[in-house]
């Protein structure tokens, strides 16, 4: 998998009550909550992205509560990814889980600026910084979990390999 997208830059400890603020707890609809993603870290953020750009920020990224609705606004927001210094265990857990790929790698989110092109081939973990010619280095996910995120989640992958195993 090759995710490709303009860099929306953020910082340390950006917890899941900036990612999808918890006034919006009332709807599962994934569709409703992008439309709120990242809202209170930057409240211009869903009228700023296109499809497929990324997110870059520090650590602990994804800290608080456990909430799913965090990396199910990212993903239904358009964004193809998230780079991180470090992420919070059970936002790590809960993107797996419904297909939003992450990628820790402190020198790209260290690198990167708002803005930049950048490219993540998902099989190798290589982060290529287009706009400034500069490579990272993510430790890619073994390949069952990369068919696990390109299935679409943990549900979908299981309802694939069900289906497949009969």
């Amino acid at each position: 998998m090759l995710f490709k997208g303009r860099a929306f830059k953020f910082g340390n400890d950006i917890d899941t009550d900036a990612i999808i603020p918890a006034r919006y707890m009332n709807t599962s609809d994934s569709m409703e909550l992008a439309k709120h993603c990242m809202e209170d870290a930057d409240p211009e953020f869903v009228n700023k992205i296109t499809p497929g750009d990324i997110i870059v920020a520090g650590k602990n990224f994804g800290c608080g509560s456990s909430r799913e609705h965090a990396p199910i606004a990212i993903k239904y927001a358009g964004i193809s990814g998230v780079v991180a210094k470090s992420f919070a265990r059970i936002f790590f857990r809960n993107a797996i889980n419904i297909g939003l790929p992450i990628f820790e790698s402190p020198e790209a989110a260290e690198a990167v600026n708002e803005g930049d092109q950048i490219e993540i081939e998902a099989e190798t973990g290589v982060i290529t910084n287009l706009t400034r010619g500069e490579t990272y280095q993510a430790k890619p996910f073994p390949g069952f979990m990369q068919e696990l995120i390109s299935s679409g989640g943990l549900m979908a992958y299981v309802r694939e390999k069900g289906v497949k195993n009969g």
